[in-house]
């Protein structure tokens, strides 16, 4: 089990090396800023790294598409999804948790939540299809409880997610947990970019094939 330091460092690591570059080049053609990895949980390696390409099709989710060709691998080089760590730059929606589930990945972890997806990104679509769809209410409660009651549940059976902030909370040396918050938050502030770069796509009407722009 790797040290949560090391953890989040190849996390951040591939996220500004393998991912970024993915989606800038997908952004400007109309997709989404959402990108996802898998690592070897051994090495911490970066297995492959993907990012979202709804031009192509509005199932390719940077998680499903990562998914996709990660088992496009050569079998030799492919690791088991059990000895992996599964990695989404934003919090998986219904279909990406889907896909992680019945992928065999039993860990993952994500940068931005969808509370940031809605309120930074102006990408809504995630957290309102959870609450939509699969948040229902049982007798008795009320908007306020309804509303307190997670949107899925990040410890069960089949995997924990956690964000990357929590994993760096966990890091028990000061310094080294300073070092990575400070890292957390750059790494994070060039998705300034990809989403001006996204939201001026929509303005301009690029093409897409998802519902959801």
């Amino acid at each position: 089990m790797p040290r949560p330091q090391d953890l989040a460092t190849a996390l951040l690591s591939t996220t500004e090396k393998s991912i970024i570059p993915l989606t800038a080049k997908q952004v400007s053609q109309g997709s989404k800023l959402f990108g996802a990895a898998v690592l070897d949980r051994a090495t911490l390696g970066t297995v492959i790294a993907s990012t979202n390409n709804e031009r192509e099709s509005p199932l390719l989710h940077g998680e499903i598409n990562c998914i996709q060709q990660f088992f496009q691998l050569p079998r030799e080089q492919r690791p088991e999804t059990k000895d992996c760590v599964f990695f989404a730059t934003h919090e998986p929606c219904s279909l990406c948790l889907s896909g992680i589930t019945w992928s065999g990945f039993n860990e993952f972890y994500y940068m931005f939540t969808y509370e940031d997806s809605r309120d930074l990104f102006a990408i809504p679509y995630d957290i309102d299809i959870l609450k939509s769809v699969y948040q229902v209410p049982s007798p008795g409660d009320t908007e306020e409880t309804l509303a307190a009651k997670p949107l899925y549940n990040r410890k069960n059976k089949f995997f924990t997610a956690r964000s990357l902030a929590e994993l760096i909370d966990s890091v028990e040396d000061e310094g080294a947990r300073t070092k990575l918050k400070g890292e957390l938050e750059r790494v994070k502030k060039m998705y300034d970019q990809l989403s001006a770069t996204y939201q001026e796509g929509k303005k301009s009407g690029a093409t897409t094939s998802s519902f959801f722009q």
